[in-house]
């Protein structure tokens, strides 16, 4: 019984280190993707509270501003759980010189929960229905990996086709208390990383979101 015992804990364990060498390479590698071979179809920005919306502003102008000339899109919804809606983000972002006719909505059912899932859900179809090829996803550095994985997610059973690329937001102070979460939940970014992984962990035994192996997989089929 003691040597069967033995034999589960160090089977365990091994899993525990492969899932954690996972874990570290997909940080990396989201954290610092490669660029898409063709221009972009689009950038979307994953909503924010106030709090981190600067970060995704400045790098929606770095996008355009650069090589990379492409569409910027946001969420077309009213104020909810935190985001301060469509109409307010595409004022800042013209505010900040960004032409408005850069910045397109991605229509949302206003009876469905805001939420990463949703908005990732939302997303996809958009992109299936326009028939793009690729998009760059962006969110907050802290929010970057749940995000990117959550769009990917999505992609696997609704549109294998596209090539999402990730491009982390700029990095604001990380000991500066953030509002995140649909507007409840309020700590510095730092913290803020911990609980992220604390929601990747519980929503993939709940099976809503793909394993790191799933993930790296489809980064390195990607063209």
């Amino acid at each position: 019984m003691a040597k069967q015992q033995s034999s589960l804990e160090k089977m365990g364990l091994e899993k525990s280190v492969l899932t954690g060498a996972a874990l570290s390479e997909l940080i990396i590698r989201i954290l610092c993707d490669v660029q898409p071979v063709y221009p972009s179809d689009g950038a979307y920005l994953y909503c924010q509270t106030e709090s981190n919306q600067l970060s995704l502003f400045q790098t929606a102008l770095s996008l355009l501003s650069n090589s990379h000339k492409t569409k910027i899109f946001i969420l077309q919804a009213g104020p909810k759980n935190g985001y301060p809606g469509f109409q307010k983000w595409q004022h800042e972002l013209h505010k900040m010189r960004l032409p408005i006719e850069s910045v397109d909505g991605i229509k949302i059912d206003e009876a469905v929960p805001l939420n990463t899932l949703t908005e990732s859900e939302a997303l996809i179809s958009f992109a299936k229905l326009k028939g793009y090829r690729s998009l760059f996803v962006v969110a907050p550095p802290f929010h970057q990996l749940r995000a990117f994985m959550t769009a990917i997610t999505v992609v696997l059973r609704e549109y294998p086709a596209l090539k999402l690329y990730s491009h982390p937001a700029f990095t604001m102070p990380w000991q500066e208390e953030a509002v995140h979460s649909q507007g409840t939940l309020k700590a510095t970014r730092s913290e803020l990383i911990h609980m992220e992984l604390e929601r990747i962990n519980m929503y993939q035994k709940k099976g809503d979101l793909a394993s790191f192996d799933e993930i790296l997989t489809y980064l390195n089929n990607r063209r």
